[in-house]
């Protein structure tokens, strides 16, 4: 966390301690009990920022002060769910209303053995929305539970043989059917997962690769394992050898209860799909309530408090899973990322060396160092980085372009463009369709006056590939500023302006382009807008003199304002 976000955050909980202490000085607080009033802002305030721990911790201070208050019931549950706490399964069999209370209890009932109970708790959960979709998942392993795996079936199979997510409910009719000793059923049932998924997850690929494997479909199983390394060089490192021996004589789920979990662990990769952090990590908190240890809902939720901005959270949930697991190089490559963005770059370099030794042919673990160090501003290290990563593809292939622009943007910061250039050049011949390196070429061509037909022929490609990104439109958009097309300027800086319209430079060079144009007073309102939206360092004295003085004549040909820097997405194969 920086310094400046910990300082509001401190602010706002003293702000809000004054109001509790204000409250409960006149008495006339609302909602919790007098003594309850204090933990109950901070708990929820907390709960506001993703601070699961404090949220828990306070709520339920809140909850014993005042211990029949029902929202406070909701909330210290909730609280207590996200942060994992035992307490949990405790206030949940006082919310039979709640739908994620009903779900830890069936859970818990279900490890328990009460299967019938679980069965029965389930089907009085609210039928609505991805919540009916969940309930018929869960109510299909309570019945495999109690032994009535034809049963189960019957409960998935209208869903399976059509609907929008039938490759979902496939996929747990093939676990059913496996874990009931029937091979022929769960590969059936698994092939129709595959086809009715364009891009199969860690998780389906282990589950197909798994049941292939055991009914003897090598070849199958091969080719489903090598598309995943092939696709996700993140998740590359999980599928070698020992992984397919593993897969080969282990089941996906060993119990009704971890197929519960699974169907879990499913609707939190879709809920983080969506933007949707926080129900991400409740429903992979479900999981590990019902499967501890299941290191993939631990990397679910750990990445759920990463989107959330809880790094050192996330870092004490990678921290649970064992260096022996699958998944223990993907959880490494995580802890790494999470430990530079805290500025711990160095942690994060001697936790990549360490992988990079034990895969000394996999180019990830010198690439994420890479993606770290240029996020850090060190950009000769970066491109160091991103030579050994490079050094160790063998022969690159369309999707290694990602290396290629990234060293190439590292290259270029450092002040070495001959060489970024090939970069860039050697990317386009891998992939030659990457909007963000024909806008990142086309732009810096513009900027040296070199190749522009060319340049603005790959901008406007880029443009047409990325619509509704705001970074490339400016791009285009100042390009044609500095070529002179004002009314081309005008009209895709506005684009640009829509798009991102927080973005101190795009509205900095929109304002260029009306002073160009003509339009005096539009232009200092974006001027005006620039300075107020918090430019670069160095850049607002520059915006403060076109405020006071205008835009020089000589603008339009080579401005003053700052250039426009292109996107720098981390690449996919940094992800």
């Amino acid at each position: 966390m920086t310094a400046h976000r910990a300082f509001r955050r401190l602010a706002a909980l003293a702000a809000l301690l004054v109001v509790a202490g204000a409250a409960g000085a006149s008495g006339a607080e609302r909602g919790p009990g007098h003594g309850a009033f204090a933990a109950y802002l901070v708990g929820r305030f907390a709960a506001s920022e993703s601070d699961t721990r404090v949220a828990a911790d306070n709520l339920l201070a809140a909850l014993r002060a005042d211990p029949e208050q029902p929202e406070l019931l909701e909330r210290a549950f909730l609280a207590a769910l996200l942060d994992g706490r035992a307490e949990a399964t405790r206030l949940a069999r006082r919310l039979p209303g709640n739908p994620y209370a009903i779900m830890v209890v069936a859970g818990a009932e279900g490890l328990a053995g009460r299967w019938d109970r679980a069965e029965q708790l389930l089907r009085g959960m609210p039928r609505q929305g991805a919540g009916q979709v969940l309930q018929t998942l869960l109510l299909a392993w309570a019945q495999q539970g109690r032994g009535q795996t034809d049963s189960a079936l019957r409960t998935l199979r209208p869903h399976v043989e059509a609907g929008r997510l039938r490759g979902l409910y496939a996929l747990h009719a093939a676990m059913i059917a496996d874990l009931a000793g029937r091979p022929r059923d769960a590969e059936r049932f698994v092939r129709a997962a595959l086809t009715d998924t364009s891009e199969p997850t860690l998780r389906l690929t282990q589950i197909a690769a798994s049941i292939l494997l055991r009914v003897g479909r090598e070849e199958a199983a091969a080719r489903l394992l090598e598309r995943l390394a092939g696709n996700h060089d993140d998740l590359a490192l999980a599928v070698g050898e020992a992984e397919r021996q593993r897969l080969r004589n282990t089941r996906p789920v060993a119990s009704a209860a971890e197929g519960m979990a699974e169907a879990a662990l499913a609707f939190a990769g879709a809920l983080r799909g969506q933007g949707a952090a926080d129900f991400a990590l409740l429903m992979s908190r479900l999981a590990l309530r019902l499967r501890p240890g299941f290191s993939p809902a631990l990397i679910m939720a750990a990445d759920a408090l990463a989107d959330a901005r809880q790094e050192a959270a996330a870092l004490d949930l990678l921290a649970q899973i064992p260096a022996g697991d699958p998944l223990a190089s993907v959880a490494a490559l995580r802890r790494a990322t999470l430990l530079g963005r805290l500025d711990r770059a160095d942690a994060a370099a001697e936790e990549l060396d360490r992988l990079a030794a034990a895969f000394p042919d996999a180019p990830q673990p010198h690439a994420r160092l890479g993606d770290i160090l240029r996020a850090r501003g060190r950009f000769a290290e970066a491109a160091a980085a991103y030579d050994r990563a490079i050094a160790r593809l063998g022969s690159p292939g369309p999707r290694d372009w990602a290396l290629f622009y990234a060293r190439g943007i590292a290259r270029e910061r450092s002040g070495e463009w001959p060489r970024a250039e090939a970069d860039f050049k050697r990317a386009l011949e891998l992939s030659p369709e990457q909007p963000y390196v024909l806008n990142y070429l086309g732009y810096s061509w513009v900027e040296q006056g070199r190749n522009l037909d060319e340049a603005r022929r790959m901008l406007e490609r880029a443009v047409q590939l990325r619509p509704d990104d705001g970074n490339i439109a400016d791009s285009l958009g100042w390009a044609l500023f500095k070529l002179g097309d004002l009314r081309g300027a005008v009209h895709w800086l506005e684009r640009a302006v829509e798009l991102e319209p927080r973005n101190s430079v795009i509205n900095d060079h929109l304002g260029d382009a009306y002073w160009a144009a003509g339009r005096r007073r539009e232009a200092e309102f974006q001027w005006r807008r620039a300075l107020a939206l918090g430019p670069e360092p160095g850049e607002a004295p520059k915006i403060e003199a076109k405020l006071r003085e205008g835009l020089p004549a000589v603008a339009s040909v080579q401005s003053l304002a700052a250039p426009a820097v292109p996107p720098q997405p981390t690449p996919p194969a940094a992800q």
